[in-house]
């Protein structure tokens, strides 16, 4: 599916150009912001409405303007939107005897489909008799057995309780495998992100600001937004210079060494800069090591807060960086406030952008 240059003005918000390559078999996440327009996005997408510029095309075809019915999408709510007179069953077989499917091939589709989530055995049971998660796990199978070209799912797992919401992670998962559809999920979740994307695109104001593999976008973000928005904890404005491959980025006196000070391509020395460095990424010590990492500090331990699995440790060096300890390594080094300690580093691990 390629998504071109679509702008759409609903009055209070606007979709601002949005181009997007989404390739067959594809398990697309789309984050952002509320208000971004992730859920517009998609019902663009699905034809809920019409782009005011650009086009949408799909397997070669062009379905901007092809009423939704047409084009072989189907989309997944938060809420479910089963139909209450129905049976799970019923609810499920419905689009495909809209289609007038033969009678042997829905119930065929329909039983492979509530196997695959678990619900068979609801079968007879009405949606209000159900959970959310088997009430999601209907909707999704309603949808899946349309054999869509495209599978829009619009926050699908965030009404549900945790253990629930990890379990159906997992069937969709499992069911992207065995269908092979092309999916563009919406979501705030990050262990969505993580655990079900192929690629993640960003949006914010109505324009996707980043898109690439997970990793990519979660620890290299382009701009400060992105940052804040995935959480990069030490984030800080310097101004960059470069010499020989390798940067150097002031910052409030500072001196933290980068051989990543780029943007796409675009040069930035001799310019003011961000720079982030992920926690997991920073060596504490009692003592400097010895060790080629190019940034080494020495600081106060200003904060230790225990985090579950791991433990964070904030240290002062002049500016505040946060670092994360192991629970072992942690009880080893047996840090409190006011210790002296030795943050260190890698250049590479010093995105600037």
């Amino acid at each position: 599916m390629q998504i071109v240059g679509v702008w759409k003005d609903l009055g209070d918000f606007v979709l601002k150009g949005v181009s997007l390559d989404v390739g067959s078999g594809e398990y697309l996440v789309v984050i952002g912001p509320t208000g971004s327009g992730k859920t517009i996005l998609i019902e663009t997408v699905a034809g809920i409405y019409t782009p005011d510029k650009g086009k949408i095309d799909l397997d070669g075809r062009d379905i901007t303007n092809e009423a939704p019915k047409d084009r072989n999408i189907c989309m997944v709510y938060q809420d479910y939107m089963l139909f209450p007179h129905l049976s799970v069953k019923d609810n499920i077989a419905f689009g495909l005897r809209s289609r007038r499917v033969p009678r042997a091939e829905v119930e065929k589709k329909v039983s492979e489909a509530s196997e695959l989530l678990g619900i068979w055995h609801l079968r007879h049971r009405h949606p209000d008799t159900l959970s959310g998660g088997e009430q999601q796990r209907v909707a999704i199978a309603r949808a899946i057995v349309m054999e869509p070209s495209v599978l829009l799912l619009d926050e699908p797992l965030s009404a549900l309780d945790g253990l629930t919401r990890e379990t159906l992670r997992r069937e969709l998962k499992r069911l992207h495998a065995h269908y092979g559809v092309t999916v563009i999920h919406v979501t705030h979740n990050f262990e969505e992100v993580f655990s079900l994307a192929d690629r993640v695109a960003v949006m914010n104001d109505g324009k996707i600001v980043q898109e690439g593999c997970p990793e990519e976008v979660f620890r290299r973000p382009n701009c400060e937004m992105i940052a804040n928005f995935v959480g990069v904890e030490n984030l800080f404005k310097g101004i960059c210079i470069e010499m020989g491959g390798i940067s150097e980025i002031e910052v409030e006196g500072l001196t933290i060494v980068s051989t990543a000070c780029s943007n796409e391509g675009e040069e930035i020395s001799g310019r003011e800069v961000f720079a982030s460095v992920r926690p997991e990424e920073i060596l504490l010590s009692k003592g400097p090591l010895d060790s080629s990492a190019r940034n080494s500090f020495q600081g106060v331990v200003e904060d230790v807060v225990d985090a579950g699995m791991v433990v964070k440790v904030w240290v002062d060096v002049g500016i505040p960086f946060v670092a994360i300890l192991t629970r072992q390594g942690y009880q080893e080094m047996a840090l409190k406030r006011g210790d002296s300690v030795y943050l260190t580093f890698k250049a590479s691990s010093v995105h600037a952008f």
